[in-house]
């Protein structure tokens, strides 16, 4: 941080030099009252810890949640919340990080929106095709690395600011949709491993948002997986390589009975919540094994 220029002293007045040893005694008494709390403060934000980690141990044990829309509800009883960076405060992040609750940040990488913060930052060349039921939105072209990875970097870090100690990479299955760009299965390979990296470097414990057909290519690169609707699409079985590697895997169904599901994927490992697809505070989540 750049410190400012002392002001000057006003033309014609004399500026009282304090001796050494005064000067050095008010200084540090400045400092101290910086320093010191003042009757009446809040509780000063809980500052980003260490990338979040998933003992193999526990790996059967999580309860999440997944929020993007209206106040967080920071008295779900869950031990993981995915959350909007943006849109999440840094008081709800310090409310939740003080009931020792793991905190996942959701950035969409692999498209841009006409309303985000950030997105005049985005070359019109990058930008392909419309996403369907997204207005405003685009595919990117994942191949241009050296132009996203600044973008992509400055939305991790608004997460480490926040206090989130992991990132879901949402948004990773171009190669799978009508982008406007010719991409293939190894082209979004080779992005999402330097998303992963990219979160690595900046202290992110980093998550793969569905993309089932690399997850078995892509598990060792993400330290958990986050699914939609793997019952109702009959691919629960393509994300055992997070399970069988003793990784979380946190999934949501949006329709159907989680008395019947909940059999299907709490045998698989996974942690599982029925949501509305709106992802407000409502869940219902599976019983722990």
């Amino acid at each position: 941080m750049r410190m400012r220029p002392a002001w000057p002293a006003p033309r014609g007045r004399s500026v009282r030099v304090l001796p050494r040893g005064l000067h050095r005694g008010a200084a540090a008494l400045v400092t101290v009252l910086l320093l010191a709390p003042l009757a009446g403060c809040h509780t000063p934000i809980v500052p980003p810890g260490a990338p979040t980690r998933w003992p193999a141990d526990r790996v059967h044990q999580w309860q999440w949640q997944w929020q993007l829309t209206g106040p967080v509800d920071v008295t779900v009883d869950a031990d993981v919340f995915l959350l909007d960076p943006v849109g999440t405060t840094s008081a709800e992040t310090a409310g939740l990080r003080d009931r020792n609750r793991r905190l996942v940040c959701q950035v969409r990488v692999g498209t841009y929106a006409s309303t985000d913060p950030d997105a005049s930052r985005f070359p019109a060349d990058v930008l392909g095709a419309a996403v369907p039921g997204r207005p405003g939105s685009q595919w990117l072209d994942v191949r241009r690395w050296a132009t996203l990875e600044p973008v992509l970097a400055d939305r991790f870090r608004l997460c480490r600011g926040k206090g989130f100690g992991a990132v879901a990479v949402d948004d990773a299955d171009g190669y799978q949709q009508l982008t406007g760009f010719p991409l293939d299965f190894d082209d979004q390979l080779v992005f999402n491993r330097r998303a992963a990296a990219l979160a690595r470097r900046l202290d992110l414990s980093p998550g793969l948002v569905d993309d089932v057909p690399q997850v078995a290519a892509l598990a060792p690169d993400f330290d958990f997986a986050v699914n939609q609707e793997c019952v109702r699409r009959r691919e629960c079985g393509k994300l055992l390589p997070f399970a069988d590697a003793h990784k979380p895997v946190f999934h949501v169904e949006y329709t159907g009975d989680p008395t019947a599901f909940c059999v299907t994927t709490v045998g698989y490992g996974f942690a599982s919540i029925l949501k509305d697809r709106k992802l407000d505070a409502w869940r219902t989540p599976c019983p722990l094994p």
